[in-house]
């Protein structure tokens, strides 16, 4: 009698409110295997651009996460900085930063990620837009002049002056676009549309964003999210792919003629997709509703590319998208569990 008692094992029902959902995974965990994914792209940009971007990277890190810890703790909180939350949001900022940005530039906008667009909202899980992205569209309204100030690989003369390549299309800097505009490689326009040309921007041979400019490196950690099951591939690819569909049809000389592979390695879109487009917290939770965030975000870049006066639109695509998250998880929820629908008589 005793022994069959002793046998006897009970479990617990726990009961919650929705949504029901259950996983191994902690939340620091997924944060810290983020950063991990995050980190061939940072080497990426220090090995391209050097000791300038390192600068920025520390520097907007160790902002993040002061301006985190001195917040919570004077809002009497618990300090959460080792979940890795304000570690993304500093890396992210900083890999949305030109290399050449003064000091105070990251310092600041890491500030204003933390303490404006994440802590005013109530904190991890409350903020309605990414915090990163909101930090960068404030950098550029209030200090366009370091924002748009661009330097080429280090291995360029230092003298060279130089832009990006979206830059370069969008004002026509030149009457030749060439390959000696964008990467300082030929003078010759028939270097476009080449496999050298292509391959120059998608290992990182240009001018840019810290983090945005080395594709291999940004794929590689995408798709260790994807593998460890952490994103799923509706966001990035929608996006990517509706880049390139509408840059083919209308940014071309005329209809059907566009190099859309030029446009998708170009700026930051691939970085945008992955890793932005992607956040837990401001984007849709439903497969549906995570194709039309990333349908809507490939839209809003194309129309900004084409007919705004900034050269790049990814930043602002994904901040527009985020406010109307909650609308599109309103009208893609998944039906009730047992929900039956009543047919009509």
């Amino acid at each position: 009698m005793g022994s069959t008692n002793a046998m006897v094992e009970t479990e617990r029902l726990i009961v919650s409110t929705s949504p029901h959902i259950k996983t191994k995974d902690s939340c620091p965990k997924i944060m810290w295997s983020v950063v991990i994914a995050l980190i061939p792209a940072g080497v990426a940009g220090i090995l391209i651009f050097g000791f300038s971007a390192l600068k920025v990277i520390s520097i907007s890190l160790v902002s993040a996460i002061l301006s985190e810890a001195i917040i919570q703790k004077l809002s009497h909180k618990k300090i959460t900085i080792a979940d890795g939350s304000c570690f993304i949001t500093g890396l992210l900022l900083a890999y949305n930063l030109p290399p050449s940005v003064p000091w105070w530039i990251p310092a600041i906008g890491s500030f204003f990620a933390i303490a404006i667009a994440k802590q005013a909202f109530g904190g991890l899980g409350y903020n309605i837009f990414n915090p990163a992205l909101a930090a960068r569209a404030f950098l550029l309204a209030s200090w366009p002049k370091y924002m748009t100030k661009w330097i080429p690989p280090r291995w360029y003369p230092d003298a060279l002056s130089t832009a990006t390549p979206l830059t370069v299309i969008k004002h026509h800097l030149v009457d030749a676009v060439s390959g000696a505009t964008i990467l300082n490689i030929v003078e010759e326009k028939k270097f476009m549309h080449t496999l050298a040309f292509y391959g120059k921007l998608f290992l990182g041979d240009r001018a840019g964003c810290i983090g945005e400019v080395c594709i291999l490196a940004i794929i590689s950690g995408g798709f260790f999210l994807l593998y460890k099951g952490y994103i799923r591939w509706y966001t990035p690819f929608t996006f990517i792919f509706t880049v390139g569909f509408l840059s083919w049809i209308f940014l071309g000389n005329g209809l059907f003629n566009g190099d859309w592979l030029f446009y998708i390695l170009s700026g930051g879109l691939f970085l945008g997709a992955f890793f932005m487009a992607t956040d837990y917290v401001t984007t849709p939770l439903t497969k549906k509703g995570q194709i039309i965030f990333g349908f809507g975000c490939g839209i809003l870049t194309f129309l900004i590319r084409k007919f705004g006066g900034y050269p790049e639109g990814v930043s602002y695509s994904i901040l527009i998208m985020n406010a109307f998250t909650p609308l599109i998880d309103r009208y893609t929820k998944t039906r009730k569990f047992g929900l039956v629908k009543k047919l009509k008589s």
